[in-house]
């Protein structure tokens, strides 16, 4: 049992890491505060006065901003679906005894190691380019017209793009969790006669909701953020503009700080919603 000596010490040890956590949270969120409430315009005379609540008015009166809220949450909604579904079928292959199966596993999850501006150039380039593509030539193969998928298909392109680098995350940890289930419940119902389906649904699906729950609101909390794979491959255009693209827009081109410092505001306020959301939903997994 800790005594007061033990827990006392732990805190003051803990608290340098504590403090510099705090501050890296908090002059950010006040910096942002702060100039969302200001006219700031660093290539137009800095700071032109105090604008109150303009900068927010403006921002939510975009006609950008709600498509870019909506094509978010399509993004969001899209990755998390793919990474789940073919991440549990990957976790349940990669459990089962193979010839190789040590680098067959660090292949699978090797992806996510791999720069998100990095594997979108890939994507655009190697698979997706209209002209050179795999993929073309793969619909060249089967006689159809090639897909020129930035733009024809390019909000499915930057859900296939993600959904390819965060697969190995979601697959290593339900693969984690399937390889801590009690063998002896699938071995027990195999003997009753109970067919693969059956023994997934009411055995291995329900042991896998907690990892399921933790991949959900890991991966939200980073999705929700997602830029680099928007801004190498479409730039925003054909309806691939996110919140966070709609921000950057909004400071480095049009050089008004405060306008997009209360658009992060918002991000801020939409990332809650949706974390409360999830935790009040799904997050009752982790009780």
């Amino acid at each position: 049992m800790a005594t007061q000596h033990s827990r006392s010490a732990a805190r003051i040890m803990m608290a340098p890491a504590v403090t510099l956590l705090l501050g890296w949270m908090l002059v950010p969120l006040t910096a942002t505060l702060y100039l969302s409430f200001r006219d700031y315009r660093p290539m137009r005379g800095g700071d032109l006065g105090f604008a109150g609540f303009e900068n927010y008015t403006r921002f939510i009166g975009s006609s950008s901003f709600w498509p870019s809220i909506v094509t978010t949450l399509i993004i969001v909604g899209g990755v998390l679906a793919i990474t789940i579904v073919f991440g549990v079928l990957l976790a349940l292959l990669l459990d089962r005894p193979m010839w190789g199966q040590g680098v067959v596993r660090i292949m699978v999850i090797a992806p996510f190691f791999v720069m998100p501006t990095v594997s979108a150039l890939v994507w655009k380039n190697m698979f997706m380019d209209p002209t050179n593509g795999l993929l073309s030539h793969l619909w060249r193969f089967f006689g159809a017209e090639p897909v020129v998928w930035m733009s024809e298909q390019s909000l499915l392109s930057i859900i296939i793009i993600v959904s390819w680098q965060w697969l190995p995350f979601a697959t290593l940890i339900l693969l984690t969790a399937i390889q801590s289930l009690d063998g002896e419940q699938l071995e027990a119902s195999e003997m009753d006669g109970a067919p693969v389906l059956a023994r997934f649904w009411y055995i291995i699906l329900p042991h896998l909701s907690r990892a399921i729950t933790i991949v959900l609101l890991i991966q939200t909390i980073f999705l929700l953020s997602i830029f680099a794979e928007i801004f190498v491959t479409t730039g925003g255009a054909f309806g691939t503009k996110t919140l966070t693209y709609l921000i950057f827009q909004r400071i480095i081109e049009s050089q008004a700080v405060g306008l997009g410092s209360a658009g992060g505001v918002y991000a801020i306020i939409l990332a809650n919603i949706v974390a409360i959301f999830l935790m009040r939903i799904v997050g009752k997994n982790l009780d």
